[in-house]
């Protein structure tokens, strides 16, 4: 696993425009952290939520289990070494369809809904993330009931 995280960490310091593992891999990264910033919105991260960001980067990213549990490791360091998610959301915007862009606010919204509680922090972190995202309330709105849906 520690092999895993320093070879993505050296690429991602020399990410050179041919290397299209490595901006995969950043894509990646990126999406597990916004993913792991929903489960630690409310300054709690339960071991249900965590499951879900695992299960969402495995079917989503179709990886290994071992891979997206390597790939949370290393989103912790990132998310822990962020200024904000700038960074991580404008990659998105630069790598991600929109389709792909509501595909993760969906998931960012069954991450919220896990514990069957909304609080306000929650919400308002939807927002600003549809907002960085480049999305609109509607897909805000749109991905929130879908997630609800499937989450009960």
């Amino acid at each position: 696993m520690l092999n895993f995280i320093r070879k993505t960490l050296i690429s991602r310091d020399r990410d050179l425009p041919g290397q299209a593992t490595s901006r995969e891999e950043r894509t990646r990264i990126a999406a597990s952290v916004i993913l792991l910033e929903a489960a630690h919105v409310d300054n709690e991260c339960t071991d249900e939520e965590l499951d879900h960001v695992i299960e969402t980067l495995r079917s989503d990213f179709k990886l290994s289990q071992e891979h997206a549990e390597e790939l949370v490791e290393l989103a912790r360091h990132e998310r822990k070494n962020a200024v904000d998610l700038f960074e991580f959301t404008n990659h998105i915007n630069n790598e991600f369809s929109k389709e792909e862009k509501r595909a993760v606010l969906k998931a960012v919204w069954r991450i919220i809904h896990i514990d069957g509680q909304l609080e306000k922090h929650e919400d308002h972190f939807a927002r600003k993330l549809t907002h960085l995202l480049r999305l609109s309330p509607a897909d805000m709105i749109d991905a929130k009931l879908q997630a609800r849906k499937e989450i009960q």
